[in-house]
Order: structure tokens, then sequence, then C-alpha cells
């Protein structure tokens, strides 16, 4: 009988649903077991791009955006593949403080490439930017 852990590619699946739910609840410590001490984040955002090398790094990076909040949700995510990669997608709904008041939406797609262990070595990531909610203060 063939299990989960026993098919390849299984350990990759399982430490990025592990990243999925650390960043439903602004875990950014327990990400950072999801990714290799090296990893390197390239992202385009809408102010520009932004680099992270490093776990700690990244995960700063992630805590800049997602952390400091009043309120945060994660409404949407989604786990596959494109090729060797593996794609993740998320969409969250927040409210900070930073940002003024109202809900913020925003929404990221990730390709993420990972070692021979699952964790992830480098993502590149495509960010909405925080949309104002429609219809909410």
């Amino acid at each position: 009988m063939t299990t989960a852990t026993d098919r390849p590619g299984a350990a990759r699946f399982a430490l990025a649903g592990t990243f999925l739910e650390a960043l439903a609840d602004q875990d950014f410590d327990r990400i950072a077991t999801t990714l290799r001490p090296d990893a390197v984040l390239q992202a385009l955002v809408p102010r520009g791009t932004r680099e992270a090398e490093g776990a700690a790094e990244v995960c700063a990076q992630l805590g800049r955006w997602f952390g400091d909040t009043q309120e945060f949700q994660l409404v949407e995510a989604v786990l596959g593949e494109v090729g060797p990669c593996l794609h993740l997608h998320w969409r969250v709904r927040l409210r900070a403080a930073r940002l003024g008041a109202g809900w913020f939406v925003v929404d990221q797609q990730v390709y993420a490439e990972t070692d021979a262990d699952g964790r992830i070595s480098r993502l590149r990531l495509l960010c909405s930017g925080y949309c104002p909610e429609a219809g909410t203060s």
C-alpha cells in the first residue's frame, strides 16, 4: 500500500500546506520551518520589486505585509503544481491601522522551488496590493 508520505513530492506538498496554515495563523516563525535557511523571495508588488534573502528575511517581509493587524482572515488558499514548481495562491482580508479605516483584500500568487526534502528554496511572488474592500469600513 502506498501512503501519502511514500509518493514523490508528498513532502513538499505537506510543507507547502504547513506554510499556508502558518500564514493563516500569522505564525511567521512556523513559516520559517518550511523554508531553507538560504531561501530567496523575489516579489513584484504595486510599488515595485522586493527581494529578501534567507529564511529570517523572507519571514520578516511577510510579517511586514501581514503582521500587526487588527483582524486577519485567510479567505482562500490553493496549492498545486506548475511543472517543477509549487503554485501557492492565497487571498487575505485584513484590517490594520497602518492601512486606514476599513477592510482590505490582498491576493498573492507564488511559484516556489523546493529542495529534495520539500523545503522551499525560492519564492517568486506577484501581489495585488492592499485593495479596499467595497462597501466596508
